[in-house]
């Protein structure tokens, strides 16, 4: 397409271009730059209520910069001497929920009504008894981010921007119900966080991402073939990001098999006189989801972070988040056993492991550390509280949640699990499992329903003072004694999940000899008292290191529930879906209840003790030492003041 100058024009004089029909203008993505495009839906009066009851429903898609009076051409909040009956390059005509044809201007729809041949009845109002929805554009952004620095491909390929119909559904209302469409540009991943920001102070254009990644996550199953719009190419390096898109208004008029309805042709938008600065300020319609973007609180803009390479998938959290999650980090690094653990810390692998369990649906969890080989049981305290704190804070999440256990711990476990569920320590009760080397697909047949690949029982494992195993296949507890014989090959788990895609592993540990840590083997090696001897040799994808592995599970529960009441990443887990923008008091309180507490520790030291656990470090009886000791009350007691500080959720 050749514009020769227009790009630089302003949309006035480029809408009076378009009356003109200026076959220059094809599409309005690379025009007005600076300024916010609207998509545009025509609905009859009757249909007026509910469809802006679905924009409000799903404010990503369908950010509602203005709801015209039936029969109103023009739009004086959004531009001047505008008519939007020919003020837009090509216009699609919808019968009975079928797309019909499309036109350069709606003029023809003036006249009387007209009828259906074949049944002679209305097919429905004219232009005069219909309303029209004008909704943001992701184009209003295109100027921002050139600006910024970051490459915009489908401008730079001179192409449409590449749309999509995905597999998520919007919240329906009343006749409107449809799958969302998103917009797909490809950003190189270096510059992810400034596309984020910049798409971010533009709530009136789609805001920022609903999607970073794999497109089939989203049910796209090709990049190559988009429902509306261009293909558009990536360059080396690029990532493939998602925008809710106003298209998503067309997907809606089908869906609702209404008489007669128009909108804009997918690409071709209404030019609006609103610049698309962070201090643009359309008024809000009564009732508004919209703020203002300059009400935007700039410790509420997201940062990305990868979270899985298979599949490829980022995740956006808060600033606020962001350094809240990483005090926890640095809170549970403490090393009371003075076992120089700090050597092995590496930042953001707490928050990087709550974000890809945030992402989760099931979860399966593994503790047991029989480091007492000599005495029955032989396991140490050191891991079922922590696996028990991540457990709960799950379930309330409304994860699935499954324990994995050594057979020799059967019963002991479900023992402590049931007992955990009766003192109020456990929201409920969970399925206890085990895991035995029964062949070389064992472990792809407990990971996969009927062994296959892509239909996963869990997208997560969490292994917590866990024993791991060396790289002489043996199990060392930290004294350097050989322990194999007591531990089942839960380690093989982790080691298929390595090419399952879609299962995510963290290890916790607090010496470098736990399942997990395999990750961090050199460090252990050659930092670590007995090292080269007991360092576990099987790797996660995320490895907590802490002074006590229980820490890092009371840190788990905390970081979760940071994150979900984290608005900019329950947007993003909700692809910007849901008039809900704040989190129920019901529900704030029930995640608040199933956080860590001295209290609840306290009630599950004492069921270790009654089963006869042992201290790790001393490897005395519980009964013999104190049920809780001060340094874990004061560490629990300073998460939760991470959590409390300032307010209890960002919202």
């Amino acid at each position: 397409m050749d514009l020769g100058k227009i790009t630089s024009l302003t949309p006035a004089v480029l809408r009076l271009l378009i009356r003109q029909n200026d076959s220059r203008i094809t599409t309005t993505t690379g025009l007005a730059k600076g300024y916010l495009q609207a998509n545009v839906a025509i609905l009859p009066n009757h249909l007026a209520s509910y469809f802006e009851a679905f924009c409000r429903s799903n404010p990503a898609p369908l950010p509602l910069l203005y709801c015209s009076q039936s029969g109103e051409t023009s739009c004086q909040p959004l531009a001047k001497e505008a008519d939007i009956r020919k003020d837009i390059p090509k216009y699609c005509v919808y019968e009975k929920g079928q797309f019909v044809k499309t036109v350069s201007n709606l003029q023809t729809f003036t006249s009387e009504p007209r009828t259906d041949s074949q049944h002679s009845v209305p097919l429905s109002q004219q232009l005069s008894d219909m309303v029209c929805f004008y909704l943001g554009c992701s184009f209003g952004f295109e100027g921002r981010l050139e600006a910024a620095g970051v490459p915009v491909r489908n401008v730079e390929q001179g192409r449409n921007v590449s749309m999509y119909k995905t597999a998520v559904p919007c919240v329906p209302v009343e006749m409107f119900s449809c799958p969302l469409v998103v917009t797909m540009r490809p950003i190189p991943a270096a510059l992810l966080n400034v596309a984020v920001e910049v798409t971010h102070l533009n709530p009136l254009a789609h805001g920022a991402p609903v999607h970073i990644g794999e497109p089939a996550l989203l049910g796209i199953p090709d990049l190559s073939r988009p429902d509306y719009g261009d293909p558009v190419e990536l360059q080396p390096g690029d990532v493939p990001v998602f925008w809710a898109c106003g298209v998503t208004a067309i997907q809606a008029i089908l869906s609702s098999k209404v008489p007669l309805a128009f909108s804009h042709s997918p690409g071709c938008m209404f030019l609006t006189d609103i610049p698309d600065s962070s201090t643009s300020i359309i008024t809000p319609t009564p009732n508004s989801d919209n703020p203002p973007n300059n009400q935007l609180n700039p410790e509420l803009t997201p940062l990305s972070f990868l979270v899985s390479h298979n599949p490829l998938l980022y995740s956006l959290v808060s600033r606020r988040a962001v350094a809240k999650i990483r005090h926890l980090e640095m809170i549970i690094g403490e090393d009371p056993g003075e076992r120089g653990i700090k050597a092995l810390f590496t930042q953001d692998e707490l928050l990087r492991s709550c974000l890809a369990l945030s992402h989760s649906d099931s979860v399966a969890i593994t503790t047991g550390f029989p480091t007492h080989y000599m005495q029955n049981p032989p396991d140490e305290t050191d891991g079922p509280p922590g696996a028990i704190a991540m457990a709960t804070m799950l379930l309330s999440l409304g994860k699935k949640v499954t324990m994995i256990t050594d057979r020799r711990a059967l019963e002991m476990n479900k023992a402590i699990i049931d007992k955990a569920v009766e003192t109020g320590v456990l929201k409920t009760a969970i399925p206890l499992v085990t895991f035995e080397d029964t062949g070389p697909d064992a472990a792809l047949n407990f990971l996969c329903h009927h062994g296959e690949p892509n239909k996963p029982r869990f997208d997560h494992i969490v292994a917590i003072e866990r024993s791991g195993r060396a790289a002489d296949g043996n199990y060392y507890n930290m004294r350097g004694v050989n322990i194999k014989h007591l531990v089942d090959p839960i380690d093989d788990l982790f080691i298929a999940a390595k090419d399952i895609p879609g299962i995510m592993t963290t290890g916790i540990g607090d010496g470098g000899n736990e399942l997990g840590m395999g990750k961090l083997k050199d460090r252990v090696k050659s930092l670590m008292p007995n090292g080269s001897l007991i360092a576990c040799d099987v790797p996660a994808a995320y490895a907590i290191t802490t002074g006590v592995s229980n820490w890092g599970g009371y840190a788990v529960a905390c970081g979760l529930f940071l994150l979900n009441t984290c608005p900019s990443h329950q947007r993003y887990l909700k692809r910007g879906l849901g008039k809900e923008t704040t989190t129920s008091q019901e529900q704030l309180q029930d995640w608040t209840d199933n956080l860590p507490s001295v209290e609840k520790e306290q009630l599950l030291r004492s069921t270790l003790m009654q089963s006869g656990l042992q201290n790790g470090k001393s490897g005395n009886s519980v009964a013999g030492a104190l049920t809780f000791t001060p340094d874990d009350n004061n560490i629990i007691t300073r998460l939760l003041k991470v959590i409390y500080e300032g307010s209890m959720s960002e919202n």
